[in-house]
């Protein structure tokens, strides 16, 4: 049993640097061992938590600091989502390209016979903004208020005079689509407008019907408006792709590197502003306002986008980035990379102690 918890200290003990347990690992390891009642066969939370946080402390070069922990989990967490991000947004180039013009023609045939759909055009790529691919001449949209307008792409069509009324159409449509091998999920009403208050009388408000089914990854959708609801297409239908499976291990891939790559070089820049290093203020204030630029648009995002999925169907969730309210606040984001490279830099800035750092050797 004392072998058995003494090699479970021991792999606790990982958590600080090599220099470390070399020089005080036996002494610690003994003091556990010491205070372990007989029976004890591996480590108590509270031990185990506290073995972990000194250690990282040891490892950052801040052994009597209370608060670098929390700091280096906040840069690894969010730096590793955003990381997972992009690789997503790498990932979705493997998706298959959207359906052509015929092809959409003849789906549309087989869920609604009898109707033209109209306006049906090929989707210029996977993910556009304002109807067009991203290039350099979206960087002021994408960058200035504009972001949320990068968005997938779909192909799509409308009716406007369609021969059947809409709880005709709405039964028809969901009838041939589990003819024809689609999953129909529930539907969803969605008030054609707003009303905030008299005269006007929300229930009055007309509202449109919303239909979603996937067939491999195919997503439809399809909005079938009462005729009293002051538009000009009654039906409108598309279809987009679902997110591809490569999506998942790219993003699970991506964020780990990212999380890893950012603790090293966080690490690095706690070492070498340790002491008395010239820019050690102003690296912790770079810190800062890295991880304000980064989290709050993140905390903001993160609860309507789960709002918005609890809402309605969702065959296909919307993709990573969107979670972190990119690209709406790819402004701040470039902020925040800004305010954190340059903390880097000054990171190298020569310390004028010119002692040896505390964990040169971890």
């Amino acid at each position: 049993m004392a072998d058995l918890l003494t090699r479970r200290y021991r792999r606790l003990l990982f958590a600080y640097p090599r220099a470390y347990r070399r020089l005080r690992g036996d002494e610690l390891l003994s003091a556990l061992l010491d205070a372990a009642p007989p029976e004890r066969t591996r480590p108590t939370a509270r031990e185990a938590a506290d073995l972990i946080r000194h250690g990282l402390r040891a490892r950052l070069g801040r052994p009597a600091s209370r608060t670098v922990v929390a700091w280096a989990v906040l840069t690894v967490v969010i730096s590793g989502v955003f990381s997972a991000a992009f690789a997503t947004r790498a990932a979705w180039e493997t998706a298959r390209p959207l359906p052509r013009t015929a092809e959409t023609q003849a789906m549309l045939a087989e869920i609604l016979p009898g109707q033209e759909f109209t306006g049906i055009q090929d989707a210029p790529a996977m993910f556009v903004i304002y109807g067009q691919p991203l290039s350099w001449n979206a960087a002021r949209d994408l960058l200035l208020g504009d972001g949320g307008e990068y968005a997938q792409s779909g192909i799509a069509g409308g009716v406007s005079a369609p021969t059947l009324p809409p709880q005709g159409t709405v039964e028809l449509v969901q009838h041939n689509l589990r003819a024809h091998g689609w999953t129909v999920y529930p539907l969803t009403a969605h008030d054609a407008y707003g009303c905030s208050g008299p005269p006007c009388d929300p229930a009055t408000i007309p509202q449109y019907t919303t239909i979603v089914a996937r067939r491999g990854d195919t997503v439809f959708t399809m909005e079938v408006h009462p005729p009293e609801d002051p538009v000009s297409l009654r039906i409108t239908a598309g279809f987009v792709r679902a997110t591809p499976f490569a999506v998942y291990p790219f993003g699970l891939t991506g964020g780990i590197l990212g999380a890893v790559v950012t603790f090293l070089l966080f690490g690095w820049a706690s070492r070498r502003t340790e002491g008395r290093q010239p820019a050690r203020t102003v690296v912790k204030i770079l810190l800062g306002i890295t991880l304000f630029f980064w989290w709050a648009p993140t905390l903001l995002a993160v609860p309507q986008e789960m709002q918005h999925h609890l809402e309605e169907p969702h065959p296909s969730w919307h993709p990573m980035w969107e979670w972190l309210g990119q690209p709406t606040f790819s402004l701040l984001f470039l902020i925040g990379c800004g305010s954190a490279l340059l903390g880097l830099v000054l990171a190298t800035l020569p310390r004028s102690d010119r002692e040896p750092l505390s964990t040169a050797a971890a």
